[in-house]
């Protein structure tokens, strides 16, 4: 299969509240989650027949990044950030995808800092 790996599908910003981190407090309190997240995978299809079939449907991402996140409490960012990425590349049209999570205003003692995250990408074998 080769896709272009220009084609992306691209949600910014998704704001979920979540019980994830190491400390006891960010499991007990909770905290703000932001998720950005981009997916290659080939768009021609879709764009020639304009149906919904033949690509990813936002709100079934929208879907999975939520349920990870609103989920069961993870210690790290990379658990969650990996879940999020195997669920969205489990889908046969998917061919990779970057996922970018950040905590909003992070407990760090001492520390002032809107976010503080990590980003991973993942793929499939397929030729780019």
């Amino acid at each position: 299969m080769t896709i272009n790996p220009s084609d992306k599908i691209i949600l910014e910003g998704m704001q979920f509240y979540g019980y994830h981190g190491v400390h006891a407090e960010e499991r007990t309190l909770g905290q703000s989650f932001i998720v950005d997240i981009e997916i290659v995978l080939d768009l021609r299809p879709a764009g020639l027949s304009d149906d919904i079939g033949d690509t990813v449907s936002y709100s079934v991402i929208h879907a999975i990044v939520k349920g990870e996140v609103e989920g069961p409490p993870k210690s790290l960012l990379e658990s969650l950030a990996e879940g999020i990425a195997q669920k969205v590349i489990s889908n046969d049209l998917v061919a990779s995808t970057k996922v970018r999570v950040r905590k909003a205003n992070p407990p760090i003692k001492g520390a002032v800092l809107s976010t503080a995250g990590i980003e991973i990408y993942r793929t499939k074998n397929c030729d780019f």
